[in-house]
């Protein structure tokens, strides 16, 4: 079974909880943008201004917002309460909350009230005292544990950690699956090597080693005669002249070829017997 689209996969599920979790970022901070900036249009409004313009909202960190004005103004604190109230209430903006009227000059509070959730917990100083005509911005401040809409960290990383988890059980299974195949394949032990001569092919760990079919036949053979020399003429008779070819000196080319497939263990040595033939040594 071929899963080379599980990483495709995984890298589409991490992309699109990014790309999710940048979208709600983006959607609470416009939220609060135009809540805060129909605060200004309310309160301009309040004063029969349809004249001067309300500036663009500035995010000043996480959960600060300014609010500013073209132009000077006065009005009655009392507005700005039920405006803001009003306003907020509609929108799915935090309900917890300080706004402070500012002067611009000298950053001096010049009037605030605080929400906190509970009418009788909430801190508002009495209205009805004008604020004199002045330049002036509106500060809110949003609870920190009531910003809205949050991030859902937690739901980007559950599904990070889910389809890991999910590779690690795909791999984990391909990988017992494999060695359980092998294992009832039949196979014969050679050193540190596992010999699979209907396959063509030795294993040593989780390393394959594909054998030629001539280097296979002649590796059976010795495999058969462990520690027991093989004569020349037995090895070509078996591997090629039974099948109808005469070789010269493609037995030591095979033979060579088979001892730079085996060299990974030092316990296992294809010796040449001079004159007579070849033995597979393998140290017990």
């Amino acid at each position: 079974m071929k899963l080379k689209w599980i990483p495709y996969l995984l890298v589409a599920i991490v992309l699109c909880c990014v790309s999710c979790t940048k979208t709600e970022e983006t959607i609470s901070e416009k939220t609060a943008k135009v809540g805060i900036r129909s605060v200004g249009n309310q309160l301009l409004k309040v004063q029969n201004d349809t004249a001067s313009l309300v500036l663009p909202v500035v995010r000043q960190s996480k959960n600060v917002y300014k609010l500013s004005f073209e132009n000077s103004l006065s009005f009655d604190p009392a507005d700005l309460n039920a405006i803001v109230s009003n306003v907020f209430n509609k929108t799915p903006l935090p309900k917890a909350y300080v706004a402070e009227v500012l002067l611009c000059e000298t950053q001096e509070v010049a009037y605030s009230f605080q929400i906190i959730g509970k009418a009788e917990e909430n801190l508002i100083p009495c209205g009805g005292r004008i604020l004199p005509e002045d330049c002036y911005t509106i500060q809110f401040t949003f609870a920190e544990d009531d910003t809205a809409p949050k991030q859902d960290t937690t739901l980007f990383y559950s599904l990070v950690f889910l389809v890991l988890a999910f590779l690690a059980f795909v791999f984990y299974s391909r990988y017992t699956a494999y060695h359980t195949e092998l294992k009832n394949k039949k196979a014969t032990n050679l050193g540190s090597f596992s010999f699979y001569p209907e396959q063509n092919k030795l294993v040593k760990a989780a390393q394959e080693i594909s054998l030629t079919q001539k280097e296979c036949e002649l590796l059976a053979i010795f495999v058969a005669h462990i520690n027991q020399v093989v004569k020349r003429e037995e090895l070509t008779k078996r591997v090629w002249e039974d099948n109808g070819v005469i070789v010269g000196r493609s037995l030591d080319t095979y033979i060579s070829k088979l001892r730079k497939k085996l060299k990974d263990d030092a316990s296992i040595k294809i010796t040449n017997v001079h004159g007579v033939g070849y033995k597979l040594e393998i140290e017990r």
